[in-house]
């Protein structure tokens, strides 16, 4: 037997032996990360020299802002409430407004933000919050591939303004990340629930 023909019959019969009798192969299941998410729970949370206050989660860190455009930010009450384990943080701006003009050129930047997002987002969810104790406020949930899905802002209605926006850092489709997001609205609304200005 030539040797061309040879070679043919072998590769014939490793084909053959290769493609397990027909069978085709089927696709895995997506699946996602697994996430050990801690038992919520909550601790009394007050930042020197900011006029707030509210319970936040044990199992977050806090980290001051130092820079904004590489200058101070405009106030000491900048801040995060960081979720290392989630690769999450919840950014938080204050500012004390001089006058009601300048209460509502804050409100309205914190609508011009979210709606930002309504070009990549499915829809804005907008609710109005208001509470005992003149605390005031919007919460913005954003649903689709949004840089932040969740968004909002308290105010006194007279001087006080904090806003607050949710960061996830993951390049993760949106539905892998909806159990992560599930489980800070948990916290967010623990912590606007418990939320309060100090008296003055």
């Amino acid at each position: 037997m030539k040797w061309w023909a040879l070679l043919s019959v072998i590769s014939v019969v490793v084909g053959l032996c290769s493609c397990g009798g027909g069978s085709s192969t089927v696709p895995r299941p997506r699946a996602y990360p697994r996430i050990d998410f801690p038992a919520h729970a909550y601790e009394d949370f007050v930042l020197a020299g900011c006029p707030f206050h509210f319970e936040k989660p044990v199992y977050t860190t806090v980290e001051r802002e130092k820079l904004f455009f590489d200058e101070k930010p405009p106030t000491p009450c900048w801040f995060d409430l960081v979720y290392p384990q989630l690769n999450a943080r919840i950014h938080f701006t204050y500012y004390a407004s001089k006058d009601v003009e300048d209460l509502f050129k804050h409100i309205n930047d914190a609508f011009k933000m979210a709606g930002k997002h309504t070009m990549r987002a499915n829809y804005i969810d907008e609710r109005v919050m208001a509470k005992p104790g003149r605390v005031y406020g919007r919460i913005f949930e954003i649903e689709g591939p949004a840089a932040t899905p969740l968004q909002f802002y308290l105010t006194d209605s007279v001087q006080h303004f904090l806003r607050g926006a949710l960061y996830v850092r993951a390049h993760i489709r949106t539905d892998s990340l909806a159990p992560v997001y599930d489980f800070i609205k948990e916290d967010l609304a623990h912590l606007l629930n418990t939320f309060e200005w100090k008296s003055q």
